[in-house]
């Protein structure tokens, strides 16, 4: 592979964008210094760089190409599409075709509306449970990560709390975040029943919806307490408060998306990525009598939502190709390919004089470095203040051939089996070696 220090397609490339875009990106989760990979094509679970450089991908464009790149079903379904029209300002039969499919799928979806993004399907989520409530506050867990919403960014990336000695006031993750903002989020945390309870007794009169995320990415990728769930679900239920599921990244978990695997049941879920076939989707699910807020056959719709592109027929029969070809077995495959994964990292780093682990669940995984066991905001927070070692051996994986994303998170396709875990495991090895080689004895302390 291509060394940063070369004169690379990739470099001139950067050097363009930084002309016309500001940091040369339009989107800060890619931008990398001193620049990013450019990358030109996939076909399976291989991506190929501009300057012809090919790659073993475990980012699929941050988990939404859960088939990898020009799965047969989802490209004959898209150019089929494109002869018949791009998007029109009338609904198609194609947005039927998915919904009746999601609601097939997970017994309580019993309506869909479908967004252009996860994040937009998180803030009409809000909006809804805001307007069947009657109540303003929403509560979220610290350091999750729930798109781009003033109010669901309050403490995503905050200093963690000291929970033994009370709840945190929610700190802004943009600068000019208003106060106002902030005064509607409470701040609980993730997987401590104890505080938590203590935070959402105080608030419960207020609180219009818990927002939760069954394997928060940005809190270490850490799967949540079964009783942690059970407990939300139970206290919103007796006080009249909605509980959102967001699922954007973990509807990939089972059939039927991340909470049935608790035989949970949230009042409205929010998914994407994974359900738009590698095109732009977000979407809310629930039961009739909740959706209906957003319902205007009866006049103006207590929350009215729109979007020119929303529900575009793209979008919608390549979900429509995705979800179909996404059977039960072909989860659970992935799901224990992504078991093997854990564990051939596991033991990699396990024999590394730099130690770590790896967390995650199903078809998901992410690589930490050092001594600390992650197993909440607060541990995950300090374990990734190795920003160097981490970007370090993100880089050097890249040189063998591999991507994950800049956090260390890797996700699965279907085109994978075995032998791409297999290679997974002897390049990352590899890569473990060469930064072990590089960190100073001192610097493992």
């Amino acid at each position: 592979m291509t060394s940063h220090d070369q004169i690379t397609m990739s470099r001139l490339a950067h050097d363009r964008a930084k002309r016309v875009m500001p940091g040369g990106n339009t989107r800060s989760s890619v931008y990398e210094a001193p620049f990013p990979l450019y990358l030109k094509s996939g076909n399976g679970a291989y991506v190929t760089d501009i300057d012809g450089n090919s790659y073993l991908d475990f980012q699929n464009n941050f988990t939404a190409l859960i088939h990898g790149y020009s799965q047969a079903d989802v490209t004959s379904a898209l150019m089929a599409q494109v002869g018949r029209g791009l998007s029109f300002a009338s609904p198609s039969e194609s947005e039927i075709d998915l919904a009746e499919i999601l609601c097939a799928r997970v017994p309580f979806f019993e309506q869909v509306r479908f967004t252009n993004t996860g994040s937009e399907a998180v803030m009409m989520a809000i909006k809804a449970a805001r307007a069947i409530t009657g109540r303003p506050k929403i509560a979220k867990c610290e350091g999750a990560y729930h798109g781009n919403y003033d109010y669901v960014e309050a403490s995503f990336d905050a200093v963690p709390a000291n929970w033994e000695i009370g709840a945190p006031e929610a700190k802004p993750y943009n600068s000019g975040t208003p106060a106002s903002v902030l005064a509607e989020v409470v701040v609980i945390a993730f997987n401590d029943i104890g505080a938590t309870e203590r935070v959402l007794e105080r608030h419960k009169e207020t609180l219009g919806c818990v927002i939760i995320d069954p394997l928060p990415s940005r809190a270490g990728l850490v799967p949540i307490d079964p009783s942690y769930l059970r407990f939300l679900r139970e206290f919103t239920a007796r006080h009249g408060i909605l509980l959102i599921s967001d699922e954007v990244l973990s509807f990939r978990l089972s059939y039927r998306g991340a909470t049935a695997i608790y035989g949970i049941e949230p009042d409205l879920c929010v998914f994407g990525k994974i359900v738009g076939g590698g095109l732009p989707i977000g979407a809310i699910a629930g039961r009739a009598e909740i959706m209906r807020v957003f319902d205007p056959s009866r006049g103006k719709p207590l929350v009215s939502q729109a979007g020119t592109f929303t529900a575009n027929p793209l979008s919608m029969v390549a979900g429509a190709a995705a979800m179909r070809a996404l059977t039960e077995g072909a989860i659970v495959r992935l799901n224990a390919l992504g078991a093997q994964a854990r564990s051939e990292l596991n033991a990699a780093l396990a024999t590394s004089e730099l130690g770590g682990h790896v967390t995650g669940a199903g078809s998901l995984f992410c690589v930490f470095i050092g001594d600390r066991k992650v197993k909440d905001y607060a541990s995950a927070y300090h374990a990734w203040q190795q920003k160097k070692r981490i970007s370090q051996l993100i880089s050097l994986c890249r040189d063998e051939g591999i991507l994950l994303s800049r956090i260390g998170l890797g996700s699965l396709s279907t085109p994978m089996g075995t032998a791409e875990i297999a290679t997974l495991a002897v390049r990352f090895g590899r890569a473990l070696g060469r930064l072990a080689a590089a960190t100073p004895s001192g610097a493992l302390a």
